[in-house]
C-alpha cells in the first residue's frame, strides 16, 4: 500500500464538524434563531463560541429555512439546508453531515445555547477522536439548586465508573433513600458528540419506548445495547426557549462586556 495513502486517509477520517441545528419553526417561539440578542441573531451568537473552538475543523449550520441560511452566509457562516420534516436535531445533522463524508466525529451543539463552552465542545471532540470505541458522547453538571431535582424540564443523568451513562430521566435520578450515600446529582447538558458511523446508525433506529415515555431522544442509544460518555463540567449553558429567556441572555452578555 502506497504509504502517502495512508497517511492522507488518516488525517482525512480525524476531522472534526460541528453541527447547530436550526429550524425556524418552534411552538413557543417561532423564529428563534434568528431573534436579535445583543444586536445579533441567536444562532451567530452560538457560531461565534464555535468559532473559539482549537479542536473543531469545520462549522455549519444545518437549517430547514432559506432565512436562516441567508442570515448565516451575512456573519461569514456555512449553512446547509436540510428537509423541513426531520423529527430531530440529530437527524437534521445527519442531513447535513452527508455533506462533509470525509469528518469522522461530528459534534451536535445546540441552535440556542449562546453560552455554551468552546472548551467543553473541544473536551467532546478530543474525547471521541482520542478513543474511537466512544461511539457517543454527552455531558452533565453538578445540579446546586434542589428545586432542580423535581423539575421535569432538568434532566438528570446518572453514569457508571467508567462515566457511561447509566440512564437519562426527568424524574429525580437516582431516588435518594440515603443522602450519605449519593451526596450529589447531575444535570445533563444538551451537547452530543457522535462517531460518524454511529450517528447514521442512531437516526436509523426507530424512537425506543423510553425515548417516546421520558421524551428524551438519548435514551434511544441506551435502549438500543449502546454507550454514552458522559464528560462532567461545571460550563452551564442555559438555552433559549422563550423571548423572557432571550432577554435574561442578553442581559448577562451586556453586563460581561461592560
Amino acid at each position: 500500500m502506497n504509504p502517502h495513502v495512508t497517511t492522507l486517509a488518516t488525517t482525512v477520517s480525524s476531522r472534526t464538524l460541528v453541527a447547530i441545528p436550526a429550524r425556524w419553526g418552534s411552538t413557543r417561539f417561532p423564529g428563534k434563531p434568528l431573534h436579535l440578542i445583543a444586536g445579533k441573531p441567536l444562532v451567530q451568537h452560538v457560531w461565534e463560541r464555535c468559532q473559539d473552538c482549537k479542536q473543531i475543523d469545520d462549522i455549519i449550520i444545518a437549517t430547514d429555512d432559506a432565512r436562516i441560511a441567508e442570515a448565516a452566509a451575512s456573519f461569514g457562516a456555512k449553512a446547509v439546508l436540510t428537509s423541513p420534516d426531520h423529527p430531530s436535531g440529530t437527524d437534521r445533522i445527519a442531513e447535513a453531515a452527508n455533506s462533509f463524508p470525509e469528518h469522522r466525529i461530528i459534534i451536535n451543539v445546540q441552535g440556542d445555547e449562546p453560552l455554551i463552552s468552546p472548551a467543553l465542545i473541544d473536551e467532546l471532540a478530543c474525547t471521541m477522536r482520542d478513543d474511537p470505541s466512544v461511539k457517543m458522547i454527552t455531558a452533565a453538571a453538578p445540579l446546586h439548586d434542589p428545586a432542580q431535582i423535581n423539575d421535569p424540564n432538568v434532566v438528570k443523568v446518572i453514569f457508571d465508573t467508567h462515566g457511561d451513562a447509566l440512564y437519562f430521566s426527568r424524574s429525580p435520578l437516582p431516588f435518594v433513600r440515603n443522602p450519605e450515600a449519593w451526596p450529589r446529582s447531575y444535570r445533563h447538558l444538551g451537547i452530543y458528540g457522535f462517531q460518524r458511523s454511529f450517528l447514521f446508525q442512531f437516526v436509523a433506529w426507530p424512537p425506543s419506548r423510553l425515548e417516546q415515555t421520558e421524551s428524551l431522544e438519548q435514551l434511544r442509544a441506551l435502549e438500543n445495547g449502546s454507550r454514552i460518555r458522559v464528560v462532567l463540567t461545571d460550563e452551564l449553558s442555559p438555552g433559549v426557549d422563550t423571548p423572557e429567556q432571550a432577554a435574561a441572555i442578553e442581559k448577562h452578555l451586556q453586563q460581561h462586556s461592560a
